[in-house]
């Protein structure tokens, strides 16, 4: 009796870990379609026959082929899609959008066993493609890697299942924690550098991956900062800036119509134009909140916050974040404008050549 449980064991087990292996290999493509699956998830897919993949996709820019599809598509000899199993990171979908549900697909070619990532968070389908699947006889196993897959679509699921966007913090301060000098020493050196090149590049690769850059009024009057992809090659962000009290010069590079912008205002006289959208918030009361619900309506999944001390801190107060990328410097100021304080949780580091990079993650 011990011996055949242990052959249970050791056999349920072996499944599980074949079952990894191959919803690590769905994640890996997946990630081929970071930044440009926006609004939806990023999805990689695998069929498995007799111990071979023969069948592989990924979801490459909405609008177009799922990853199901492509798999099954990538698969030469048809007739053995009825004796396969096809891995998913996230649930195939079950309704019509730009493209037909995906459980369609794998019931009309009959693949027995599905093996699924995790379960997809947005209301039209949660659970549905799952459940169409097992009424039509599939055999469906789900929650494979489930923390991995659900870390790949973490902007996907924050939007769904906390109705605002997922939000990185970032910015660069001086090694003694100055985000920038005085005035007076500001002006005598002007461009005051914080970080190297290198550093300087990959904020620009990060614009690229989200959907939104965020800064205060201030940081726009002091900079007069363009926030798009200059260094990278990419989509620029929507541009958005607050603006309580309509400060912000019309000259400004935001003002531009170069990129979608939101310009957050207490105003009800703004004129909004074609890539230029005033909105009117409370700044009173609420202010994080009501800045993200404006977001969420504009169906922005992520949003990177570059604004000053103030903006920064405010978020961090509020204790609505998801992660911080801060730059520490070699530079020293002794006086100036005071980096944000956060409570170090989670953390790693690296280094870009002289620049020290810490990554921060709230709550895992």
């Amino acid at each position: 009796m011990i011996r055949l449980d242990l052959k249970l064991k050791n056999s349920y087990f072996c499944r599980v870990n074949i079952h990894e292996k191959y919803i690590k290999r769905c994640i890996e493509l997946a990630k081929n379609g970071f930044g440009t699956t926006y609004p939806n998830p990023m999805v990689g897919s695998v069929i498995v026959y007799d111990g071979k993949i023969i069948g592989e996709g990924w979801h490459k820019k909405a609008g177009e082929p799922h990853a199901e599809v492509n798999a099954v598509r990538s698969v030469k000899d048809k007739s053995l899609l009825k004796k396969a199993t096809i891995y998913v990171s996230l649930e195939p979908c079950s309704h019509f959008g730009k493209t037909p549900p995906c459980c369609d697909l794998i019931i009309a070619n009959e693949i027995p066993n599905v093996v699924v990532g995790t379960v997809d968070p947005n209301e039209k389908v949660a659970g549905r493609g799952i459940k169409k699947l097992v009424e039509a006889g599939t055999n469906v196993t789900v929650g494979i890697l489930e923390d991995e897959c659900n870390d790949l679509n973490k902007r996907f699921f924050t939007f769904h299942q906390k109705k605002r966007p997922y939000i990185i913090l970032k910015w660069a301060q001086s090694l003694d924690g100055f985000l920038a000098p005085e005035k007076e020493i500001d002006q005598e050196r002007k461009p005051v550098w914080i970080t190297n090149t290198y550093s300087r590049q990959l904020v620009h690769k990060w614009r690229s991956e989200e959907q939104a850059i965020l800064v205060g009024t201030q940081t726009v009057i002091d900079d007069n900062p363009k926030l798009n992809v200059r260094d990278w090659s990419g989509n620029n962000p929507v541009r958005v800036a607050l603006d309580q009290n309509n400060r912000i010069s019309k000259d400004s590079f935001v003002f531009d119509e170069s990129v979608k912008t939101i310009i957050l205002s207490k105003s009800e006289n703004n004129i909004s134009k074609e890539n230029i959208i005033f909105e009117k918030i409370d700044f009173d009361k609420n202010l994080i909140e009501n800045i993200l619900s404006v977001l969420h309506q504009h169906q922005i999944q992520s949003v990177i916050i570059e604004g000053g001390r103030q903006t920064l801190q405010s978020f961090i107060d509020k204790d609505i974040w998801d992660e911080a990328r801060i730059f520490v410097g070699k530079n020293t100021f002794k006086k100036g404008t005071k980096a944000p304080e956060i409570q170090k949780q989670k953390t790693s580091k690296t280094y870009i050549q002289n620049d020290e990079l810490i990554y921060v993650r709230n709550h895992d």
